[in-house]
């Protein structure tokens, strides 16, 4: 069994090389490193979920700083921990309800304190944070327990509360990889479940415009194709990489009418377009897109023209932060070779002292506002960009939306 340390290592550094290709890709392996690490973590008997959520949190802070950008990273991140909160919040309230009901069966109830309804949503509201609503638990069985005479009554008492706490630790590190392992599978089937609602939002003899390549995109037209759907796709190309030409020839390969066209041309183009349909390298809390760059100006197109601008984001695109500044703070600066040749412009650069007087750059993403977004469609159906906050909302923890732990200072 390979370490976990190895391969924490070996993913930060695939992060850092940029040698992960695409939003999925990045999410799922993340996923499955942070499976690795639940399961080989080891919890106490008491407060076990704050022993997974720290281990998670540090390596956590580790894979979100090799690559600040992928903001895929940090929300499946967010996600785990969100998901031990849930399960041990499951186990918990099994927990009180046991314990309501052995109080009912119990000759000696009268001797217990009552937990009221109130009590037990004050306990639920504090779980996870110290004292932890498990601990609280175990103290209010513990004192209010009726002290046994025979201390071998109370050594077997002892025994079995050990036996149970070892049992709920087991319990929650099961439920939690099986929850995790559920959202690896959402994240590889997101394609499928969304391009199951293609043939509701195009219909016969319409023009969809994209820009660049999209997986999702290309199986959301692909799907419609296949439901005897006819339509036509302009394709802007994609420059300065022009990733564009790709699905233009994996469309026409799949024998859908498309056209190619410049990045320049959306302006005159779109008068004739009914739809456009693309993806996102993410999807802000305020219903903000981190896009493909150049999709800024196509959105502004559709708004001129009054053409619907529709965004498919698979759920492990939803980050939970807000954007400041989104052009700067959450963008990346490309090798500036895809613009110019080196060889042809070598006189008027000088990269040693960079005073040269030509610069060029390169950014790879836009930020287009949630007001030029028509409709964001997910796995779970379309959604107003109004509304995406709460859809967000239902994924993560508010407790989580740092992700670096504060350092705890003392008096």
């Amino acid at each position: 069994m390979p370490d976990v340390q190895a391969l924490v290592n070996e993913f930060v550094n695939l992060l850092k090389k940029r040698k992960i290709e695409g939003s999925q890709a990045t999410a799922k392996q993340t996923a499955e490193l942070l499976r690795s690490v639940i399961s080989h973590q080891r919890v106490s008997h008491t407060n076990q979920a704050t022993s997974l959520i720290n281990a998670i949190r540090t390596v956590g802070e580790k894979i979100i700083d090799a690559n600040p950008i992928e903001l895929s990273v940090g929300n499946i991140v967010r996600r785990v921990l969100h998901i031990i909160r849930e399960e041990d919040l499951s186990l918990v309230t099994d927990a009180l309800a046991g314990f309501g009901s052995d109080d009912e069966d119990d000759v000696e109830r009268d001797d217990h304190p009552a937990l009221s309804a109130a009590a037990v949503a004050a306990a639920a509201r504090s779980t996870l944070r110290p004292p932890s609503l498990q601990t609280l638990l175990e103290d209010v069985t513990d004192s209010a327990a009726v002290p046994a005479t025979p201390s071998s009554t109370g050594d077997s008492d002892g025994k079995s509360r050990s036996v149970e706490k070892g049992t709920r630790g087991r319990k929650l590190k099961h439920d939690v990889i099986e929850a995790v392992n559920e959202l690896i599978q959402d994240i590889t089937s997101c394609h499928e479940q969304i391009a199951e609602q293609a043939v509701e939002h195009i219909h016969q003899n319409e023009v969809i415009l994209t820009l660049g390549s999209s997986k999702t995109v290309f199986e959301f037209l692909c799907a419609a194709k296949e439901k005897k759907r006819s339509f036509k796709v302009f394709v802007a190309e994609g420059a300065p990489r022009y990733r564009g030409h790709l699905l233009a020839k994996e469309l026409a390969a799949r024998g859908l009418q498309t056209t190619v066209i410049a990045d320049s041309a959306s302006f005159a183009m779109i008068s004739r377009v009914n739809m456009v349909i693309v993806g996102a390298h993410a999807v802000m809390a305020n219903g903000g897109v981190i896009a493909p760059i150049g999709l800024h100006m196509v959105a502004l197109a559709a708004r001129r023209h009054a053409v619907p601008f529709v965004v498919l984001a698979g759920s492990h695109k939803l980050c939970p932060l807000y954007p400041h500044n989104p052009h700067v703070l959450l963008n990346e600066l490309r090798s500036p070779s895809e613009l110019v040749d080196f060889g042809e412009f070598s006189d008027l650069m000088d990269s040693a002292t960079g005073v040269g007087s030509l610069h060029v750059v390169n950014p790879a993403f836009d930020y287009v506002p949630p007001d030029l977004v028509s409709l964001f469609i997910t796995g779970t159906g379309g959604h107003n960009p109004s509304y995406m906050y709460r859809l967000i909302a239902d994924y993560y923890s508010a407790a989580d939306l740092v992700v670096k732990q504060r350092p705890t200072t003392g008096n």
